[in-house]
């Protein structure tokens, strides 16, 4: 998915904790007691919960939106997730996919079209079903070119889905997702996608509701009664503060939604994210970011802290429109510079792997695991001589150039240490440039910087989930970068029917993205990390996607004395 990474932070400070067995062992003495309780009640942001609360969750930045065809950060996309459904779920233990609104489907045997059947009882929030039609106006409102989303180009392995959001297409009926009748939805793929039963688990294929969107336009999630699809309806959402969800009577399978009330908090601080979290007054604190780095040692012992391998990789990406980032030459050489294993064993600190290449390795899918190219190595002499072959030689006549990076103590950290290592091997100057979550995510979209903080989580188990995000019309591209000869590999890749052939033909279009034009740089792979008790919470699963589907999640009930 989108940025992982997103949330700011501050310092975590020198906090000390006593013990390592039960988590109640966190407890700080008498007078850092008292301050972590003032912090529930007077900081702003992250308010403790009300006792009619059944979880409560630190989920991370202020959302952008909650419109699921519209947002692009972790975050807010788990809140989506909660109120609309697709025609696939995530599983909560393993986050494949299962049946969500349609209960089956059929594929046909050249791989291309799908019949998909909707449960008679998949029924909006307020009591109305939900119909093949309303999955028609859905993927046709993400690719109408005045939605401007950021992920129309996921439904683009639809039958005509990228001519018509490109606007090249004026005739909606040309696409391949139609309404068979009330509860079957046929939909024609432009190729065989093994994926595709993933892909439409994730929020953008989603349904939302047309009687709403239409009434109130932009304002629509601010309409009541509220119209959700999912397992949750939105009870409020306060700024700065808390999205409060509320079990959806109306949701095909209510009877098995865990927790009645459920508040997901806005925290951008890790000391403060688990201050709440060791004084009780949140279940759970996920997300990487909201974990001070400065105590990764200590909670690692810990046996609340939970870390796993994640789908997840942390990058630069190059703004390949600026000087001199359109030689490949000097994105070669900034990359070839960096000492990845400096950063992570000094920075990170939490068991994340180097990274050569931007997919990571151990996909596992029909055709065996997939193994990514080696990617450029850590070599200073080969980093200076491309600076020189480009024109720069021990960094003269380089220009000052900025390292953008959103608000987190992390990321102010690698930012630094970047800065040190390309002065230090190449001679060039790097200034650092930190930027609010909103503003951060705008100068990328408007390719306003020079070299930016980038991540990605991967929304489904196959290696395409990270190479499609740099296809030259993908808007989450964010580089400038365009390659008729990437775009022409990718497309024929996965229009590969043997899946051995498929795995090496997307090896050789990953290789021409981190080694022979290098629009990104890849830096490590992410471990998850997450604050949670077992012995309090369950129905909460590590996998390798961080997929934790709410309607699961419950605190248990405390033990009879």
């Amino acid at each position: 998915m989108t940025d992982f990474g997103n949330a700011p932070g501050s310092s975590p400070g020198a906090l000390r904790f006593p013990g390592r067995g039960n988590p109640t062992d966190l407890a700080p003495p008498a007078a850092w007691l008292a301050f972590c309780l003032a912090i529930l009640f007077a900081l702003v942001g992250c308010g403790g919960a009300p006792p009619a609360v059944d979880l409560t969750i630190v989920n991370g930045p202020e959302p952008e939106s909650l419109d699921p065809h519209l947002v692009t950060g972790q975050a807010d996309g788990r809140i989506a997730l909660s109120l609309f459904e697709g025609l696939t779920r995530y599983d909560p233990v393993t986050a494949g996919p299962i049946p969500g609104i349609a209960e089956r489907w059929e594929l046909s045997k050249d791989g291309r079209i799908y019949q998909f059947y909707l449960r008679t009882n998949a029924a909006w929030s307020t009591g109305e079903p939900i119909v093949a039609d309303d999955f028609v106006y859905s993927w046709r409102r993400i690719l109408e070119p005045a939605t401007a989303s950021e992920y129309a180009g996921v439904l683009f392995y639809v039958k005509n889905g990228e001519p018509f959001a490109t606007g090249a297409l004026k005739d909606f009926s040309q696409v391949g997702g139609r309404a068979r009748n009330p509860h079957q939805f046929e939909v024609e793929l432009e190729s065989p996608t093994p994926f595709f039963l993933d892909l439409v688990a994730y929020q953008p294929f989603t349904v939302v509701p047309r009687k709403l969107i239409e009434r109130y336009g932009d304002r629509w999630l601010h309409a009541r009664p509220f119209m959700a699809s999912g397992a949750y309806t939105l009870d409020y959402w306060r700024l700065n503060d808390r999205v409060r969800l509320r079990r959806n009577p109306h949701y095909w399978d209510a009877a098995n939604t865990r927790s009645e009330v459920v508040d997901l908090l806005t925290c951008v601080s890790p000391t403060t994210a688990l201050n709440l979290f060791i004084t009780h007054a949140v279940d759970v604190v996920w997300d990487k970011e909201l974990v001070p780095t400065d105590l990764v040692d200590l909670l690692l012992k810990r046996p609340d802290f939970h870390t796993y391998p994640s789908l997840g990789t942390y990058f630069i990406r190059c703004n390949v429109t600026r000087k001199p980032f359109d030689d490949p030459r000097v994105r070669q050489a900034l990359a070839m510079a960096i000492d990845k294993r400096r950063i992570v064993e000094r920075l990170t600190r939490g068991g994340e792997r180097i990274a050569g290449s931007l997919t990571p390795p151990g996909i596992t899918n029909a055709g065996g695991v997939y193994q990514p190219p080696t990617g450029l190595p850590f070599d200073p002499a080969r980093a200076r001589a491309l600076l020189a072959a480009a024109g720069y030689p021990e960094g003269r006549g380089f220009p000052a150039v900025t390292y953008t990076y959103n608000t987190a103590e992390t990321h102010r950290k690698i930012g630094v240490e970047l800065r040190d290592m390309w002065r230090r091997e190449l001679g060039i100057t790097v200034e650092l440039k930190q930027l609010e979550w909103k503003s951060y995510f705008r100068a990328q979209s408007m390719l306003d910087y020079d070299l930016v903080r980038s991540s990605w989580i991967g929304d489904y188990n196959d290696p395409n989930t990270f190479l499609d995000l740099f296809l030259s019309e993908n808007p989450n591209n964010r580089t400038g970068w365009k390659s008729s000869a990437y775009d022409a590999g990718l497309l024929a890749a996965n229009a590969e029917l043997d899946p051995v052939v498929r795995l090496r033909r997307l090896q050789e279009v990953e290789r021409l993205l981190v080694e022979t034009e290098a629009p990104i740089l890849p830096l490590f792979f992410y471990v998850g990390m997450e604050f949670y008790d077992p012995a309090r919470v369950a129905g909460l699963y590590s996998n390798l996607r961080s997929e934790h589907p709410l309607r699961t999640i419950y605190r248990r009930r405390p033990s009879a004395p």
